[in-house]
């Protein structure tokens, strides 16, 4: 495979690019700082086929990067091949507005052939190439240049490795037959929405107490506006104010600014400065949250009664058995919410009774639920029975 040198001018970035597009993949990394912002600071590229391998500086003075970018979410011909890559796709939305298409997770794959649930880098490495993966540069200010020699080796070899894992994975996965399982999870995590940052849905992060329109009316104004600061700044939420400030400035609003140098968690300046003018100014805009908005109460949530937390249990005793049976990640097969949600009486739009998981695991649990399964124990191991009684 050839390595680049450092692409930091656009002629060779387009040329590459070109090569490229003519791949059946490319796979991609990124390297970033976002310790004192709110957008990820990003500060290299990485990318390769089987042939090519290249780490680009976007950082790098009149730098193009469209032909890179349309590569990743215009091309649907070349599939883009991550390894845990949630927040590499954060930076490619923050910059195009979209996520990379066709997507393929190398984390998640590993799910389905039994390698854990969430197989860090340097052990897929190690299990399909046995290469110890130089972890020296890890905590490098990729932000800093120049970059030396050693810091790119080390950024290019998350792909150059990749690119030779991927065809091994997919080789297994045809093997098995699992590829297909895969698929409602690469569009899961590639929807676009994912990686959005809708200051109207800023609340839903922030833990609360109690289910008052007027309070979660607060909420939702005083999370929004500091989600438009911290944007505008660009500096990581809670430089701005901390999620417990905010819930507890929701909770007992100070009549008018001045108070704001009583509110345990902002400065004593805020009382009379522009921030805390902005502050108050979304309280006094608050309305109390509509009924449609308003979050499900917490004695409503599947699973929280006696007998479905009962019935919950043994839907998560028999995963952990099925996915030992058919080796597949747990969390690939059904999440604890679904469970929960089953146990409750709910059967509609759930992952579980959808498709390859019906199948593999949803089948058996809602008969389960619905009492044509039961647990017993035959000469000292737990086993799973069919009964007619069906209760």
């Amino acid at each position: 495979m050839h390595i680049h040198d450092l692409i930091t001018d656009s002629a060779t970035l387009a040329n590459l690019c070109t090569r490229l597009s003519q791949a059946d993949f490319v796979c991609v990394d990124t390297e970033f700082m976002r310790e004192n912002t709110f957008w990820p600071e990003l500060c290299l590229i990485q990318i390769a086929d089987v042939n090519e391998a290249a780490a680009i500086d976007p950082m790098a003075p009149g730098l193009d990067m469209t032909p890179l970018l349309d590569l990743l979410v215009k091309n649907e011909d070349v599939l883009k091949v991550f390894h845990a890559g949630g927040q590499d796709l954060e930076i490619v939305y923050n910059l195009t507005g979209k996520t990379p298409h066709p997507l393929f997770d190398t984390q998640v794959a590993a799910m389905a052939l039994g390698q854990g649930e969430q197989i860090g880098y340097s052990n897929l490495v190690d299990s399909y190439l046995g290469i110890v993966v130089d972890k020296g540069a890890r905590f490098t200010d990729w932000s800093r240049r120049p970059l030396d020699a050693r810091q790119i080796e080390y950024a290019i070899g998350d792909v150059t490795h990749l690119a030779k894992i991927f065809p091994k994975m997919l080789a297994r996965l045809r093997k098995t037959g699992r590829g297909e399982w895969l698929d409602q999870e690469m569009e899961r995590i590639g929807d676009p929405a994912n990686y959005a940052n809708d200051p109207e849905e800023a609340w839903k992060r922030i833990r609360i107490a109690g289910r008052k329109p007027d309070v979660l009316g607060r909420l939702k104004a005083l999370a929004r506006w500091r989600e438009l600061e911290a944007q505008s700044k660009d500096l990581p939420r809670g430089r701005i104010v901390k999620d417990e400030t905010i819930a507890d400035i929701a909770g007992h609003p100070p009549r008018k600014q001045s108070d704001l140098a009583k509110v345990r968690g902002l400065s004593a300046t805020w009382a009379g400065n522009d921030i805390g003018g902005r502050l108050m100014a979304a309280l006094e805009a608050a309305v109390p949250m509509s009924a449609d908005e308003m979050p499900a109460r917490d004695d409503r949530k599947p699973g929280l009664g006696k007998d479905g937390a009962l019935v919950a249990d043994l839907l998560k005793l028999l995963l952990k058995i099925r996915s030992k049976e058919i080796d597949v990640a747990s969390r690939l097969l059904a999440r604890s919410e679904d469970l929960e949600a089953l146990a409750a009486g709910q059967r509609d739009g759930l992952p579980i009774l959808q498709g390859w998981r019906f199948d593999q695991f949803g089948r058996d649990a809602l008969d389960l639920v619905e009492g044509r399964l039961a647990f017993a124990v035959v000469n000292g191991k737990l086993k799973m029975t069919r009964t007619e009684d069906v209760t």
